[in-house]
């Protein structure tokens, strides 16, 4: 049932119908309740802009020698929902996401060493010109955790810093270099995108939820 609705929202979407009206057009016409509602939400893009954001997308390579901007709790939260086996999607614009909307609620979890440790090993692989990662000043202990992970950046020799600021958004769609988000009004601001989480997901040979036609 929801992989037919998945495939009502996205011919809806494709032909100029809003996204938000079709999802829930749909979702009451298959009695969805409210999280799948989220993942249709979250994971079907139309067409047009899903080609858009996918010529956007970068080689994990391509950061080389770059300065790169990385949404700090965005990945960090995907990478911790991979780590703990919970339910990642693989959206219709070729981005990985998770479902949950914790951002503005996250707290450091147990599998938040390894996800950094995960994160900051692949940057560090591929020898960027300069990283940056920008937390949320909103969200609870977002300044200790930066100073934690600038320790680790350091560590694992490279260069730059993380930092919290008020309004991450808006800073990493004017900022020029490759910007690692998942988030889609990011993703249609930037000119360089990469997915960091779906980079772990290549390197542990793990499997995705894949809804498409």
């Amino acid at each position: 049932m929801f992989r037919h609705a998945a495939e009502d929202v996205r011919y809806l979407a494709n032909r100029g119908f809003p996204k938000e009206s079709a999802i829930r057009f749909v979702s009451d016409h298959y009695c969805l309740p409210q999280a799948q509602r989220h993942v249709l939400f979250r994971i079907i893009v139309p067409d047009e802009m899903a080609h858009l954001r996918r010529s956007k997308l970068q080689l994990l390579e391509e950061m080389r020698n770059r300065n790169v901007y990385v949404d700090g709790y965005n990945v960090l939260i995907t990478v911790e929902t991979l780590l703990a086996g919970k339910c990642l999607y693989m959206s219709d614009d070729g981005f990985l996401r998770d479902t949950q909307g914790l951002s503005r609620k996250y707290k450091v979890s147990e599998f938040t060493e390894r996800s950094l440790f995960e994160i900051l090993g692949i940057l560090a692989s591929v020898h960027p010109a300069r990283v940056e990662i920008l937390f949320d000043q909103q969200v609870s202990m977002s300044g200790q955790l930066a100073v934690g992970v600038h320790e680790i950046m350091a560590k694992r020799g490279l260069i730059g810093t993380a930092r919290t600021v008020k309004d991450v958004d808006n800073q990493l769609k004017i900022l020029d270099g490759v910007v690692a988000t998942s988030d889609g009004s990011i993703i249609d601001c930037a000119r360089r995108v990469v997915d960091l989480p779906a980079e772990v997901v290549r390197r542990r040979g793990l499997e995705l939820l894949i809804i498409y036609d």
